[in-house]
Parts: C-alpha cells; structure tokens; sequence
C-alpha cells in the first residue's frame, strides 16, 4: 500500500474515531426527534475562548476587514452575486451527499438538479438559473447530519481565523473538507493550490457578506463574545432545521442582550 493509500485510511479512520466518540456522547432534542441541537451550547473552555477571539478581531482589524471591504468596495454586486454563485454550486455535490446522509431524497433531488441546471445553463454556476426555476439552495455540513443522527453539541468552540464552532461542528467541517470533490481532485492531479486558492476566495467572499454586520454588533453589543456566540447558536439550529436565517436582523436583535 502507498503512503498516499495509507495516508487516506488513517485520515478515514480517524474521522470515524471522532464520530463514534461523539455519537456516545450524544443528546437527543427536547421533543424527543431524532436531531440534537441546541441555542445553549455548553462553554466551559469560555476563558481560552474569549481570548481565541481577541486573536481574531486583531487579525481581522489588521488584515482581513480591510481586505473584505476592499473586496466589495471594487467588485460590482453583480460580480459578488456570481462568484458566491460559483462557490456555491462547488459545494454542492457536498451538499446532495448530506442530504443523502441525512434521509432526505427530495433535498438531494433538488441539490443534484441544482449542480446540473447551474454547471450547464448557468454558466458553472455563475448564475443560479436553478434559483430562477424554484429550486433554492439550502445549505447542508456533516455537522448538520451528525445533529440529525441525534448528535449533541459537545461545546463552544473558537477556532483562530476560523471563528465560532462545537466540537460537533468542527468534526464536521473536518468530515466535509476531507470528501470535498475539489480538494480530492485537485491534490490527486498535483494542483494544490486550486483547493487552496477556492478555500481563500470563498473566505474573502463570505467574510465580505458580514463585515459590516459584525462590525456594527462589535460596536453595539454589551458582550460581542455572547453575542456572536448567540447569533452563531442560533444559525446552526435554523440551518439543521432548515429554516431561514437572517444574520442582520439576529444581530440587531442581541446588540443589547
């Protein structure tokens, strides 16, 4: 077996080990279905938290605020619009594995038709023609299919650069970025930098989307720990739960909580 091989069963491996430790550990929802979330999320590491988040909003004060609003100060809105588009439809074979994963064949129907219409009509997904037609994105991680498999949180974390997460979250994110198609395509053809590169242009895309929400609610809030803590809690469920989530008005919400 090559060290390639070998690398990826340990790397496998791995991944299992974590996800069965979690599972073991899991907590079912309050009426008593099958996914585990919560808007309280256990924070005994708070003080190495709050002091991960100190790192963060002097990396983002020194280096990535000025780039995201440089980003949308150049980049026409409908430049944006296209390359989140374009992102967005990378990640979403991801997308349809989850929802497999996670027993919902409609919503893996509509990821696939999705992937297709936009890789095709709209121009690799430049466009979200798909959109257009009624068939809206819906985001879906491992961290999510674990919280369907009744997964509990496990605790808060802050991750430097990186941001807010659970111990759930983080074993998900890890999950998704090893079956990536990108990452897997691009490193067996020795291209690298293409995961890499996608990886830093949707973080800059993504980071220019909040920076003047984050912002405003670090200027606001009385606690800009709880209050991202609460926002981030508060996304997570909406997003396992399929529902709607608008960061802006969740934000002004707990600006004075």
């Amino acid at each position: 077996m090559t060290s390639y091989k070998l690398g990826k069963v340990i790397k496998t491996l791995f991944v299992l080990s974590v996800v069965i430790m979690l599972s073991a550990c899991s907590t079912m929802s309050a009426n008593g279905d099958s996914m585990a979330s919560s808007t309280t999320v256990a924070d005994p590491l708070e003080p190495m938290n709050r002091g991960v988040l100190k790192f963060n909003n002097a990396v983002d004060t020194v280096l990535l605020d000025p780039l995201a609003k440089g980003y949308n100060a150049v980049l026409p809105n409908f430049v944006q619009t296209g390359v989140g588009n374009f992102l967005t439809n990378l990640r979403t074979p991801l997308y349809m594995a989850n929802n497999l994963l996670q027993g919902d064949i409609g919503g893996a129907g509509v990821s696939l038709a999705r992937f297709v219409m936009n890789s095709t009509i709209g121009v690799a997904g430049f466009v979200d023609v798909a959109a257009k037609q009624g068939l809206q994105n819906e985001p879906e991680d491992f961290g999510q299919t674990l919280a369907v498999w009744g997964v509990g949180d496990g605790f808060y974390l802050v991750w430097p650069v990186l941001g807010p997460s659970t111990l759930r979250d983080t074993t998900g994110m890890l999950a998704d970025a090893y079956a990536d198609p990108v990452r897997i395509i691009a490193f067996d053809e020795g291209e690298e930098w293409i995961y890499y590169t996608r990886n830093g242009v949707e973080a800059l895309d993504k980071k220019a989307e909040t920076v003047e929400i984050l912002e405003d609610l670090k200027e606001n809030s009385l606690d800009y720990y709880s209050a991202l803590k609460s926002i981030y809690e508060q996304r997570r469920v909406a997003l396992i739960r399929d529902r709607n989530f608008d960061m802006d008005a969740e934000a002004s919400d707990t600006q004075y909580d």
